[in-house]
């Protein structure tokens, strides 16, 4: 699995990567996943929707991820009013 960041102008960057199934890996994954929502990020697993479109499932929780995801995007919130 692979944690990717946003940031504009660079795309996706990663940070972090690891095997959930993997002790020293999954707590890696989780003390990135809680660093980055504590930063303000939104996390997001990219899935493929029946019609072909690519969808989003948004996760609030690292034990929110689907089995199967490879990935989780963090992309920051939007700001303004």
């Amino acid at each position: 699995m692979k944690f990717l960041r946003m940031k504009p102008g660079h795309g996706e960057i990663v940070l972090a990567e690891g095997d959930p199934g993997v002790r020293e890996d999954e707590e890696r994954l989780i003390d990135a996943f809680r660093e980055q929502l504590d930063a303000g990020m939104w996390a997001a697993v990219p899935r493929n929707g029946a019609d072909g479109r690519r969808q989003a499932e948004m996760v609030r929780d690292y034990r929110d991820i689907p089995p199967d995801a490879d990935r989780v995007i963090f992309f920051p919130r939007a700001s303004g009013g």
